[in-house]
């Protein structure tokens, strides 16, 4: 059976899962109401967290508009007892090409998780914005593609809005493409234009099509197949570049077969750097291998979304391994011990670190399951088996050090833990400086705005505050009728900046603010650069609780006009929790609790009504966003509140002494 591998990358929002849900419907295997984002968070947000797998069967007919698809019987769809696939002896016939398809996530926080991909697969959809075009994940994903000698296959999708310009987005692409130093060979790229959520292809436009059968076929022409004969005669040889979990399983590897044949049962050599296990290191050019020890249990690979027990697994295919409860993602699994090892798979470096604590403020237990510093280590353990792109630090004892690759990132992992029942405080979150050649650095990004011309003024001087540079500034051009009848993009700008992390952090929600929310900010992380200094970012001041019990009101009444309130009437607070945000950026202990002085004597304007603006409420990224640096995030099942380090304005003060007599 031939085997095509390969990924859709693509920006945040550009419809790669729509797309990849309706390959899956094509080819009689997607499941009525089923998507590739299963998961609660990516279907509440509509976005793509961690990187899935699904394999297609699509068979291209010479002289016929009929495509032919990969034929089963229904009732051959019974599932093992633990819901991990169908048996071996129930394994159902399929016919024609079998394309292995791994859908990647789009936001620039959880980029590692598309690298290493790329390395396992030997094609790419590209897929782009037939409206937006080219966005900065796009360029990341590309040039990383690119890197790796791979040549994509251009999608345009969404061809069907009404301010879609594919002939101008084909122009930017390929643009990109030599900007990116692709080779002729590269840029000389196939390109099919689609309407995902319609589920149809065309390989010109003008073309007529009722579903995906061109760009299945333009796959079929153009990437190479995975699987020979002489390459599954060859001992076994493969590389895990994802993790997953299972309860009764544990640790598992979805890896890339590259040579032989895995089999359950086979006894393994994993090749990897420096593991504590080994059982013999050696060393392989500069690199220090150490090989040890382990057995295949398991074998899945995947029809559709549905992961399918197998008996063995060739050459070219991509499998989930059970059974090496210690594989790491880039080792080498071989069948012999002298076997040469595969290239490690790099990891991106975390560029944002903060520290998670045990609840210990005076409301914290009341909503958790789950509360001590035990009970949150062994989380955070679990969570380094699938979540590659977290860094842990479990030295200290009082707190432990928490790195990811953004506020994103780190927002989902406290979103996950809350809805599992635990409770956790965490400080605000800290870019990582690293020194080198003695020159402090920091990582910066390239942020992409488009905006209104309108608020172009506020948001170059915001992010100039915050040590950003302006790289380029481009109006869109308005070349499309559908364009010039809607009216979409006039008056419209995009800036280009560079700057420091440090001066992103907390300024997306102010960025939603100063443009009305018809400004739309996409950043990736450009690199390590020279510390940009001092930058000054936060204009507010808190808005501190001086007491403990129910706030009124008739109290949040009066405090409204100093400044932004996070809580509403009725809301418990205690002596301590920030409340709110002061508008002249000084900090201010009020009394939240205090109501209405009663009296019989009746008096003119004594009894206005109360009228309140409602409250900023805060959630995780929006408290990761506002919290000083100075404040705890407290995060529960039920809510997300806002703390001083020290409760009592006493403490504060002494703190603050200490502190200016150090300097």
């Amino acid at each position: 059976m031939e085997i095509r591998n390969i990924a859709i990358i693509a920006h945040v929002d550009h419809g790669k899962t729509t797309l990849t849900d309706a390959l899956l419907k094509q080819c009689g295997v997607g499941k009525e109401g089923a998507s590739m984002d299963s998961n609660a968070l990516e279907l509440e947000r509509g976005i793509t967290i961690y990187a899935k797998n699904a394999a297609i069967y699509y068979t291209m007919k010479k002289n016929t508009t009929t495509p032919a698809f990969g034929h089963h019987r229904e009732d051959d769809t019974t599932t093992s007892p633990r819901g991990l696939g169908t048996p071996p002896q129930l394994r159902r016939r399929e016919e024609g090409t079998k394309i292995n398809i791994v859908d990647t996530p789009g936001h620039a926080d959880f980029g590692s998780e598309v690298e290493r991909v790329l390395r396992s697969i030997d094609c790419v959809l590209l897929v782009v914005d037939a409206q937006e075009g080219p966005m900065p994940q796009t360029r990341f994903v590309l040039k990383k593609s690119l890197e790796l000698g791979l040549k994509p296959i251009v999608v345009i999708n969404k061809i069907d809005k009404p301010a879609a310009d594919p002939d101008r987005t084909y122009e930017q692409v390929l643009e990109l493409f030599f900007e990116l130093g692709a080779s002729e060979a590269q840029a000389n790229f196939p390109v099919v234009y689609t309407i995902g959520r319609q589920g149809v292809a065309k390989k010109k436009l003008t073309d007529e099509s009722k579903d995906l059968s061109p760009l299945l076929d333009t796959i079929l022409e153009h990437v190479p197949s995975a699987s020979t004969s002489e390459l599954t005669q060859k001992p076994l040889r493969l590389q895990p570049f994802n993790l997953a979990y299972d309860n009764f399983l544990g640790r598992m590897a979805v890896a890339r077969v590259y040579e032989g044949a895995a089999k359950v049962g086979m006894s393994v050599f994993i090749k990897g750097e420096g593991h504590p296990l080994s059982i013999s290191p050696s060393k392989e050019g500069e690199r220090q291998i150490a090989v040890r020890k382990g057995k295949i249990h398991k074998l899945f690979t995947w029809r559709g979304m549905e992961k399918i027990e197998a008996a063995e697994v060739q050459a070219g295919d991509i499998a989930l391994i059970a059974g090496l409860t210690d594989i790491e993602i880039g080792e080498t699994v071989s069948e012999t011990e002298d076997a040469k090892p595969l290239p490690m798979i790099a990891i991106d470096e975390p560029t944002i670190e903060l520290q998670f604590l045990v609840n210990n403020s005076p409301l914290g237990g009341r909503d958790g399951k789950y509360v001590t510093s035990r009970q949150i280590r062994e989380y955070l353990e679990r969570e380094l088996e699938v979540n590659v792109g977290l860094k842990v630090d479990f030295s200290s004892t009082e707190y432990l050090t928490v790195r990811g690759r953004g506020e994103l990132h780190v927002a989902i992992l406290l979103e996950n833990m809350r809805r599992a029942g635990y409770e956790v405080q965490v400080s605000q979150p800290q870019v990582i400086i690293r020194t080198e050649n003695g020159i402090r650095q920091e990582p910066f990004e390239e942020v992409i705005i488009d905006t209104p011309v309108d608020f172009q003024g506020v948001v170059i001087e915001k992010l100039g505050r915050r040590a950003f540079q302006i790289k380029d500034i481009k109006s869109p051009e308005r070349t499309s009728e559908a364009e010039v009848q809607t009216g979409k993009h006039a008056g419209s700008v995009r800036l280009i900046l560079e700057g420091p992390t440090r001066g992103i952090l907390g300024y997306r929600n102010q960025f939603v603010i100063d443009t009305r929310g018809e400004g739309i900010m996409s950043s990736r992380v450009s690199g390590f650069k020279p510390y940009a200094g001092e930058i000054q970012k936060r204009v507010v001041g808190s808005m501190i609780s001086m007491t403990a019990g129910k706030a009124l009101g008739y109290a949040l009444w009066g405090l409204q006009e100093r400044g932004v309130l996070y809580i509403g009437p009725g809301t418990e607070v205690y002596e301590g929790m920030v409340i709110g945000n002061t508008a002249k950026g000084e900090q201010m202990s009020v009394n939240p609790t205090k109501g209405k002085q009663l009296t019989n004597v009746r008096a003119s304007g004594t009894d206005e009504a109360i009228d309140l603006v409602p409250p900023f409420e805060l959630t995780i990224e929006r408290g990761l966003e506002v919290m000083a640096e100075d404040e705890y995030l407290e995060i529960t099942p039920r809510n997300v509140r806002l703390r001083k380090h020290f409760l009592t304005e006493i403490d504060r003060n002494r703190a603050k002494r200490r502190d200016t007599e150090r300097e």
